[in-house]
């Protein structure tokens, strides 16, 4: 029966392109320049700060209407005569809202601190860094930093030498015999879990998977030394001329992390780990899964250095609608768009729409798009995108079988 459910199936294009042997595209930068009208590059500050001062009053009467779920559910119940345990129901009710909306809502202020990274608010530099650096550092991310590592990652994308995150690891890394002699029950022996432990290891990439990133480059790149983090002004992440933007997030964390503590000392720990820490858990889950899933597909190719470039790279990710409605208002069309997104990253996230629109006749059948659920898509990735071959210049992740979903079009 639940295999009929929808939220447990993959979507009609994901079926589709595992059934459509890959050939790489063919299509020049100069053809999809000029699909893409020039007055859709264009800035406005005053829409920028609009989006800015648009979000914080989001999140702050989402606050402030969470600071009245106690004493309401409290007065809601003595006047209506609900017992306890109605009380009881209607108050935890009223906290998950306001964690699922909450979060929801504070990871569109990482979106838009991304868009601030980019350039896009704004043509004053000031502007973009002033927005980046506040809404980055409330959420406790480092702006330079992230920044920094993000610009990297957006040149080399799916290059499996030199991007900077989600970056598969290969057959030898698990210590696999050569496919030629590897049997089902070898990869079995390494990736064979129960569903639980799948769930667990899963959970726990959504609640902290972007600290693990930025505090010991968990998923990053192999390329770089172990202890690797965002917040050493001399990492191997970063340039020299770098390094004092490094320093200036770090004041910022410190200073969140202060006035974080005196909002505690003040209204007490629960109300910290309630108004401010569990939505930040949730935003953490969506950051996570929308960054993962743009770059991780069982039916999404990496280069190797060989057959990488510019395009290819750009054009091996996934346009999904995350959150539907809620992701275009607040996630500021990051997963909608994020093709469209990696071919021109200087273009306002607000016009994003119109160039995917424009980019679809040109990239007929190498325009990727998903509508699977998410959760599914996730789940999906999480336990199919095991690893990858040790040779070949366009390969594919390979599941728990040794298998994988998609085949170039020279192999079918």
């Amino acid at each position: 029966m639940f295999h009929h459910f929808h939220l447990f199936r993959d979507s009609p294009e994901y079926e589709s392109r595992t059934r459509t042997p890959f050939s790489p595209p063919q299509v020049s930068i100069a053809e999809i320049h000029a699909a893409v009208p020039k007055h859709l590059f264009r800035k406005s500050t005053a829409i920028g700060l609009y989006y800015f001062a648009r979000d914080i009053c989001f999140t702050f009467l989402a606050y402030k209407l969470g600071c009245k779920i106690d004493p309401s559910s409290e007065s809601l119940g003595e006047n209506y005569g609900l017992s306890r345990f109605a009380t009881f129901i209607l108050r935890w009710s009223l906290w998950a809202t306001y964690w699922h909306w909450q979060g929801v809502i504070m990871a569109g202020l990482w979106t838009l601190a991304h868009e601030a990274g980019h350039g896009t608010l704004s043509n004053y530099g000031f502007v973009n860094h002033f927005i980046g650096y506040t809404t980055h550092t409330f959420l406790l991310v480092p702006y330079y930093a992230w920044r920094s590592t993000h610009r990297a990652h957006h040149k080399k994308t799916m290059s499996l030498e030199d991007d900077e995150n989600y970056v598969p690891r290969t057959r030898s890394d698990f210590g696999l015999p050569s496919a030629s002699q590897a049997h089902v029950a070898d990869y079995h022996d390494i990736f064979e879990e129960t569903p639980i432990y799948s769930l667990l290891r899963l959970l726990m990439m959504q609640t902290i998977g972007l600290q693990a990133y930025l505090t010991v480059n968990a998923l990053g790149s192999p390329k770089y030394p172990p202890g690797t983090n965002h917040f050493h002004p001399s990492s191997a992440l970063f340039k020299p001329h770098e390094r004092k933007g490094i320093v200036a997030s770090n004041i910022g964390l410190i200073l969140m992390t202060l006035l974080l503590v005196m909002f505690a000392s003040c209204f007490g720990a629960g109300a910290l780990l309630k108004l401010y820490f569990i939505p930040y858990m949730w935003a953490n889950h969506w950051i996570v899964a929308l960054t993962y899933l743009h770059h991780s597909d069982p039916t999404i190719p990496h280069y190797r250095r060989q057959e990488w470039d510019f395009l290819r790279g750009a054009l091996s990710t996934v346009d999904r609608p995350l959150l539907g409605w809620a992701g275009r208002f607040f996630l500021k069309n990051v997963s909608h768009d994020h093709i469209a997104h990696h071919l021109f990253s200087s273009i306002p996230f607000y016009n994003q729409p119109k160039v995917t629109e424009y980019l679809k006749p040109v990239l007929k059948d190498h325009y990727n798009y998903d509508s699977t659920n998410t959760f599914r898509a996730l789940y999906r990735t999480f336990t199919q995108c095991l690893f990858i071959e040790n040779d070949g210049d366009i390969v594919f992740y390979k599941n728990k079988n040794g298998e994988a979903a998609r085949k170039l079009l020279t192999d079918s």
